[in-house]
C-alpha cells in the first residue's frame, strides 16, 4: 500500500511547464484514478480481511494493477503535450467506468452499494467534457449498471451478515454517499479553478494584445512625426552653422559656446528622429551592429555623462566576464527611457548598476527623488500613468514592459528605504546574444 501511496504522489504532482485546459483536466481524472485504486485496495481489504467476506481476489486485484500501469504511463505522455483533446478525455472516462463495471461485476451488481459511484463519472463527465461525450458517459453508464442486473458474481455473505442484509446495504450505501460527495467538492474546487486560471490567461493575452496594437498605433505616430521633424531640424542646423561662421558672433565666446551648445542638440535630436525612423524599418541597408554587453552599457551611460555634471551619473560595472551580443535600438531606447525618468525627479545624481544573474542582465537605474506611489506600482508599466501630470505621461515605462516581454524579460519597480526609487531591469542575454555563425555583421566600433 505504502509503495502505490508514493507513486500516486509522484503522479499528482504537477506537470511543469505552461498547459491548456486539457491536460490540467487530464491530470484532475489521473488524481481520481489513483483515489479509486487506493480505495479499492482498502475496500478489499476491509471486506475480505476483517469482516471475514470472502472475495474473488485473483479478478478483483488485476484491475487495481491495471490502472496503476495506465496511470504510469499516462504521465510521460502528459509531459510532453501542451493540449489534451476531448475525445481523449473521453477515453479516459469510459476506462474509469469499465474498471468499475468490472469490479461491481465481481461483487455483487446492483446489490453493491457502491454501484452508485457511477454517478461520480456522470457529474465529472458532465463538467468536463462536450455535450454529446458528457450524453455518452449517461448512455455508457446506464447500459453498464442495466448489464449488472443480470450480469454479476453473487458475494457468499458468512451467517453473521445475512440476517441482515438491508442494514449491511444501507451502511454501505453512506460511506458511497460520503465518498461521492467528498470526491465531488474536492475535483469541482479544483475544476473550477483551472477555469479561473484559464480565464485569466485569457485575460492576459487581450490585455497583451490591445498593448501591441497600441504600440502599432504609436510606432506610426512616432514615424510621421520624425519625417515631419526631419526638415525643421536640419533648416535650424544650417542656421547655426551660418552664425558660427558669423565674425561678430564667433568673436564673443559666450554666444559662440551657446551656438555650440544649441548645434550639439539639434544634432542630438537628428539622432533620435533617425532611430526612430530605422526602427520603423524606414532605414536602408543597416545592419544590425554586433558589440559586446559592456560596450553597450558603457555607450548609453556615456551618452547621458556628456550631458550632465560631472559626477551626477554613478555607474556601477559588476557584470563580469563580457559576451558578444547584437545591439538592439529599441532596447538602448528605452533604457534611455528609464535613465531618462530618474534624471528629471533626481538631476543631481542618478545610480546605476549591471550585473550578471546567471543568463541574465539584471540593471538596476536608482534615484533620489520623491519615489512612485502605491498607485503607481500597482499598475507598473500600464499606460499614462505618471507622476509627472502632464498629458500623454506614463508612455516611457510602458514601452519598457513591453520591449522586454517581447524579448523576455521583465521590469520591476520599487521605492528605496532612504529616497528614491529603483527600476530594475532583468533580461535574458540569450535573446539579444550575437551568433558565430553570422559573421557578416561587423562589430560596432
Amino acid at each position: 500500500m505504502n509503495a502505490v501511496w508514493d507513486k500516486a504522489r509522484m503522479a499528482m504532482a504537477p506537470v511543469e511547464g505552461p498547459a491548456s485546459i486539457g491536460v490540467n483536466n487530464m491530470l484532475l481524472l489521473l488524481q481520481l484514478r489513483w483515489i479509486a485504486v487506493l480505495g479499492q485496495l482498502g475496500t478489499i481489504a476491509v471486506v475480505h480481511g476483517v469482516m471475514g467476506i470472502p472475495l474473488p481476489l485473483g479478478p478483483l486485484l488485476l484491475m487495481p494493477a491495471l490502472l496503476i500501469a495506465i496511470n504510469l504511463l499516462s504521465r510521460p505522455f502528459l509531459r510532453e503535450r501542451k493540449h489534451v483533446t476531448n475525445g481523449e478525455l473521453f477515453s479516459a472516462f469510459l476506462v474509469d467506468v469499465a474498471a468499475l463495471t468490472w469490479q461491481l461485476h465481481q461483487t455483487g451488481g446492483l446489490t453493491n452499494p457502491f454501484a452508485w459511484l457511477f454517478l461520480l463519472q456522470v457529474v465529472l463527465g458532465a463538467i468536463l467534457l462536450k455535450p454529446w461525450s458528457s450524453w455518452a458517459i449517461v448512455g455508457v453508464t446506464t447500459l453498464c449498471l442495466a448489464w449488472l442486473m443480470g450480469h454479476y458474481r453473487p458475494l457468499a455473505l458468512p451467517p453473521g451478515h445475512q440476517d441482515d442484509l438491508f442494514g449491511l446495504y444501507l451502511q454501505g450505501g453512506l460511506v458511497c454517499f460520503g465518498l461521492i460527495a467528498i470526491l465531488l467538492v474536492v475535483f469541482v474546487t479544483q475544476i473550477s479553478r483551472n477555469l479561473r486560471e484559464r480565464d485569466a490567461s485569457l485575460a492576459d493575452v487581450r490585455q497583451q494584445a490591445a498593448e501591441e496594437n497600441h504600440i502599432v498605433r504609436m510606432g506610426l505616430l512616432a514615424s510621421g512625426a520624425a519625417h515631419e521633424l526631419g526638415t525643421p531640424l536640419s533648416s535650424l542646423s544650417v542656421i547655426l552653422g551660418d552664425w558660427q561662421r558669423m565674425p561678430e558672433l564667433a568673436g564673443n565666446p559666450d554666444l559662440a559656446q551657446d551656438i555650440a551648445d544649441m548645434q550639439a542638440e539639434v544634432q542630438r535630436c537628428k539622432a533620435i528622429v533617425s532611430g526612430i525612423l530605422m526602427s520603423a524599418g524606414e532605414a536602408r541597408g543597416v545592419a544590425p551592429a554586433v558589440t559586446t554587453m559592456r560596450r553597450f552599457l558603457d555607450d548609453i551611460v556615456a551618452d547621458w555623462r556628456s550631458s550632465r555634471l560631472a559626477g551626477t551619473v554613478d555607474y556601477d560595472d559588476r557584470f563580469g566576464a563580457d559576451v558578444p551580443i547584437v545591439s538592439d535600438p529599441a532596447l538602448k531606447q528605452v533604457i534611455g527611457n528609464v535613465i531618462d525618468n530618474a534624471a528629471e525627479v533626481s538631476p543631481h545624481w542618478i545610480g546605476i548598476v549591471a550585473r550578471r544573474e546567471q543568463d541574465l542582465l539584471v540593471l538596476s537605474v536608482s534615484d533620489r527623488g520623491p519615489g512612485f506611489s502605491p498607485d503607481m506600482l500597482n499598475g507598473f508599466g500600464q499606460p499614462y500613468r505618471s507622476s509627472k501630470g502632464r498629458p500623454g505621461g506614463g508612455l516611457g515605462l510602458f514601452l519598457l514592459v513591453n520591449v522586454l516581454r517581447k524579448l523576455g524579460g521583465r521590469a520591476e519597480a520599487q521605492n528605496r528605504p532612504g529616497g528614491g526609487a529603483t527600476v530594475t531591469i532583468m533580461l535574458p542575454l540569450s535573446a539579444i546574444a550575437y551568433a558565430p555563425k553570422e559573421s557578416s555583421r561587423e562589430i560596432a566600433p
